[in-house]
C-alpha cells in the first residue's frame, strides 16, 4: 500500500469588559437547512467527497448575513446508513488552538501575563535540554509557531505506535502534557527562537501549561468561562485526558491509518485518548458553534483592539512547511483564494477534518466536517475543503 507522510496529519493539529462583550446577543438566522440548491457549489464538493473521494460522510455550514445554511453528504455510520446531522459533534483537532490562543489573550488584556513573556518565567526548567534557549522564547512565539520547539508528533517513536495498524492498539495511551513536551525536548531546536516558522503540536501544550499556571485554574475551565459558555456553545468542550468518548449527539468517525490505498477497510476510531493531542487538538464541537466561535472572533467581540491586531498579525507560512497559500497568526490562519483571502482555522485528528474559514468581518463563513482522514484520488481532506472554499467565496473563478 502507498502511504501519505504523518506531516500531513500534524499539519492540521479584559476583565468585565470582556465578559459584556462576549455576552451580547447573537443574530438570528433565516434557516435554510435542507435546502441543497441554496449553495449548490458547496454541495457538490461535499457530494463528490463521498462520491470520489469515498468519505463516509461530509458536513457543511454556510452563514452569510443574516442567513444559515447546513447540508450533508454520505452517513454518519457506515454499519446504520444514518445520515449526518447538524447537531452531531466531533473532533475538531487543532482549531483547538484558537480557543487556547483567545483564552492567552485575554489574560494578557487582563495584564495576568505578557506575550513578551519568556517560556522559562512560566515554566521554569520546563525546556532545560541542550540548545534551548526557554529565555528567549516567547508566549508570542508559542502562539504563532516561530519558537522553534520541536512538533512531538512527528517523533519517529510516537510515529512508531501511532501510525497505521499500531495505532488501534495505542490510541487509548495516556499522555500528560510534561510527557509530550518531554518527547519534544529530547530533540535540539528547529532553530534558534525567532528566526524561523515550524508548525508545532507542542508550542500549544506549552501554551497551554501556561495558562493553568497564569490563571489557577485549568485549561477546560478557562474556555468554559471564557468562550463557551457565554457564547452559548452548548456543544463545545474540552474532554478530560481519559475520556476516550464522544458525548452527546455524534455519528462515528473513520480512519485509514495513513495508508492511500482507496481500498483499505474503514476502522471505526471514535473512540480515542483525547491526552495525546490536549492543547494543541482535543475539543469536540459542531459547524453551527465553531461558527458561532469564529463569528465571534472575527467581529472583534472576544479581545481587545490590542490582542485582536496581535492575533491576526499574520507570518507567512513556508510553502513546504504548511498549507500552501495560507498565512498564521495567534491560533489562526489565513487562507488566499483566487478573488479573496479567508480567516480562521483548521484541524485534524484521526477519523476526523475540520475547517471553519471566514470574511475578516465574519459576516460570511463555512465551516464543514469529514468523518474520515483521508480522500481517494487527492492529497487528503485539505483538497476537498480548498474546493468548498473556493466554491462559497469564489463561484465561478
Amino acid at each position: 500500500m502507498r502511504t501519505t507522510t504523518r506531516a500531513t496529519v500534524t499539519v492540521l493539529l479584559a476583565g468585565a469588559v470582556l465578559v459584556a462583550t462576549v455576552t451580547a446577543a447573537a443574530p438570528v438566522f433565516a434557516e435554510q437547512t435542507g435546502q441543497r440548491d441554496r449553495h449548490p457549489g458547496v454541495q457538490a464538493v461535499l457530494d463528490r467527497g463521498v462520491t470520489t473521494g469515498g468519505l463516509p460522510g461530509a458536513v457543511a455550514e454556510v452563514r452569510d448575513g443574516r442567513h444559515r445554511w447546513f447540508s450533508d453528504a454520505g452517513v454518519a455510520d457506515i454499519a446504520t446508513g444514518r445520515p449526518r446531522q447538524e447537531q452531531d459533534r466531533f473532533r475538531i483537532g487543532s482549531t483547538t488552538k484558537t480557543f487556547v490562543s483567545t483564552v492567552v489573550l485575554q489574560l494578557a488584556a487582563e495584564g495576568r501575563l505578557s506575550l513578551d513573556d519568556s517560556m522559562e518565567h512560566w515554566l521554569p526548567g520546563v525546556l532545560d535540554a541542550p540548545g534551548y534557549q526557554p529565555d528567549r522564547i516567547t508566549v508570542r512565539q508559542l502562539l504563532n509557531h516561530t519558537s522553534g520547539v520541536p512538533n512531538f508528533a512527528t517523533d519517529d517513536e510516537i510515529g512508531k505506535e501511532f501510525w497505521h495498524e499500531p495505532f488501534l492498539q495505542h490510541r487509548f495511551d495516556h499522555f500528560t502534557p510534561e510527557r509530550l513536551v518531554g518527547i519534544a525536548r529530547a530533540h535540539r531546536p528547529d532553530f534558534a527562537p525567532g528566526t524561523g516558522w515550524t508548525y508545532s503540536d507542542t508550542n500549544y501544550v506549552l501554551a497551554g501549561m501556561i495558562v493553568e499556571r497564569a490563571s489557577g485554574s485549568t485549561l477546560a475551565q478557562q474556555i468554559r468561562q471564557r468562550i463557551t459558555a457565554p457564547l452559548g456553545l452548548t456543544s463545545t468542550y474540552e474532554p478530560a485526558a481519559d475520556d476516550v468518548a464522544l458525548h452527546g449527539p455524534h455519528g462515528q468517525e473513520y480512519s485509514h491509518l495513513g495508508y492511500t490505498d482507496p481500498n483499505t477497510p474503514d476502522y471505526d476510531v471514535t473512540e480515542l485518548s483525547p491526552s495525546w493531542g490536549w492543547a494543541s487538538g482535543d475539543m469536540i464541537s459542531t459547524t453551527r458553534d465553531l461558527n458561532t466561535f469564529f463569528a465571534a472572533l472575527l467581529a472583534g467581540r472576544l479581545l481587545p483592539p490590542a490582542q485582536q491586531q496581535e492575533m491576526f498579525t499574520m507570518v507567512r507560512t513556508p510553502a513546504d512547511k504548511w498549507i500552501k497559500d495560507t498565512a498564521y497568526g495567534l491560533g489562526v490562519s489565513s487562507v488566499d483564494l483566487p478573488c479573496t483571502t479567508v480567516w480562521g482555522m483548521g484541524g485534524a485528528i484521526n477519523g476526523s477534518w475540520t475547517y471553519t474559514y471566514g470574511s475578516r468581518d465574519g459576516r460570511h463563513l463555512l465551516s464543514t466536517n469529514v468523518n474520515g482522514d483521508w480522500l481517494n484520488g487527492g492529497n487528503g481532506p485539505i483538497d476537498l475543503f480548498t474546493a468548498e472554499l473556493k466554491a462559497e467565496f469564489c463561484p465561478g473563478s
